[in-house]
């Protein structure tokens, strides 16, 4: 580790120098989304009093303004179809989200942003991205256009090598 380095205790302490570089660069990302993920989750809560997941599926909502699916919702937030339920149950008792059975397929519902829920995720959604910013102001612009640049290739890659 060089001296302007600090030093990290978490998913990297285990590693050493020995340890192969792609092993060490996965455990650092992991190690960075994850620091940036808990300082979110922790602000959302203190200033909003609102969970990640809740907020993840509002900035989902707020991209469809016609609503969707259940199951939509549960595949896009990679989460059971039990916990977008939870989470809509909670939104709809807050006045957030409406939730509408299919008019073809009763079984089926659709959810989508109510216009008090749309005003506060916008609300919500730009002190967010002031965080976003402000979390990763310790790096120059044009090396996050690197950085950028870099996971695009990396996303491609691996996009290819799940398809095989």
């Amino acid at each position: 580790m060089n001296a302007q380095e600090p030093e990290i205790r978490d998913l990297e302490s285990r590693l050493t120098d020995d340890h192969h570089q792609s092993l060490r660069l996965w455990l650092r990302m992991l190690s960075c989304s994850m620091m940036i993920e808990r300082e979110i989750r922790s602000r959302l809560r203190e200033q909003f009093s609102i969970t990640l997941p809740r907020f993840d599926l509002m900035a989902q909502l707020e991209r469809y303004p016609e609503g969707l699916r259940m199951g939509e919702l549960s595949r896009r937030m990679m989460v059971t179809g039990g916990n977008v339920t939870g989470i809509t149950d909670q939104l709809e008792a807050e006045g957030l989200v409406v939730r509408e059975a299919d008019y073809l397929d009763r079984r089926v519902y659709t959810v989508r942003l109510t216009e008090q829920g749309r005003a506060s995720f916008h609300r919500m959604a730009k002190v967010h991205e002031a965080w976003v910013k402000e979390l990763m102001s310790g790096v120059p612009a044009e090396e996050k256009d690197q950085m950028q640049n870099i996971l695009t290739r990396l996303k491609s890659h691996l996009s290819d090598v799940s398809r095989d």
